[in-house]
């Protein structure tokens, strides 16, 4: 398995914008679909966005898409998730997972990172 490492949560107003970063260790970073995860306390753990092994395909929750975009970083074992035009709906803890399947269900990533949380004030 590959260790996951989040961080750039914060506190930020409505409308501002936040770069997540996941450090991921091992030397296989570019076999795995890479994905973030959102959860807040008591509820399901939330799909937001997963990029492909090479970068060169990635797809989005339908409550993030045109807002936030992830990319990754093969050379430097890193992912990001670049969070514009944010919303108080968007405060959560956001988690980096890894997997093997190139999809937005939570048994198919094996791999799971603390997470870091995000808090949009209005």
């Amino acid at each position: 398995q590959v260790q996951l490492v989040e961080s750039g949560g914060g506190l930020v107003q409505a409308g501002g914008s936040l770069r997540l970063a996941c450090a991921a260790s091992g030397r296989t970073f570019n076999t795995y679909v890479m994905a973030w995860f959102r959860q807040d306390p008591g509820k399901e753990r939330e799909f937001v966005a997963a990029i492909s092994w090479s970068g060169d395909s990635s797809y989005y929750a339908d409550s993030v898409k045109g807002r936030f975009t992830i990319s990754r970083d093969n050379a430097r074992n890193m992912v990001y998730l670049q969070m514009n035009s944010l919303k108080p709906e968007d405060s959560a803890v956001y988690i980096c997972a890894a997997g093997s399947v190139f999809d937005r269900y939570t048994e198919d990533f094996r791999s799971w990172g603390q997470g870091t949380q995000v808090t949009v004030s209005s």
